[in-house]
């Protein structure tokens, strides 16, 4: 529960950082490599770290989880059951906004030098 949300975060927030912005973008294309291409084979949006939280947590007893992490931390953490579609929607977009932010960021600092 520590190591999943805080690479959620620093995906979405790492391009702010000039020291991370680098590892941030490599951190994002892993995510997308994930979602793309092993989605292709496992189900668009595959993440690994998903599926091995998942089968801990079956292993633990617990089932009828979400398709997303997202979804199972913010009913988790709050208690509010959203929209699987809004979720996704919400996810997804943030994503590319991070991606565009941190390519731009990346960009940027190479071409002033």
């Amino acid at each position: 529960m520590i190591l999943h949300p805080c690479i959620i975060i620093f995906n979405l927030f790492g391009w702010i950082w000039k020291k991370t912005r680098k590892a941030n973008l490599v951190l994002l294309l892993l995510t997308a490599s994930s979602w793309f291409v092993l989605g292709i084979f496992k189900g668009i949006g595959y993440c690994p770290l998903t599926d091995w939280h998942w089968q801990v947590l079956r292993k633990l007893g617990q089932y009828n989880l979400p398709n997303s992490y997202i979804k199972y931390l913010l009913l988790r953490l709050t208690g509010i059951d959203l929209n699987d579609r809004l979720i996704d929607i919400v996810t997804v977009t943030s994503f590319f906004v991070a991606l565009g932010f941190s390519v731009y960021f990346n960009l940027k600092k190479k071409s002033k030098s």
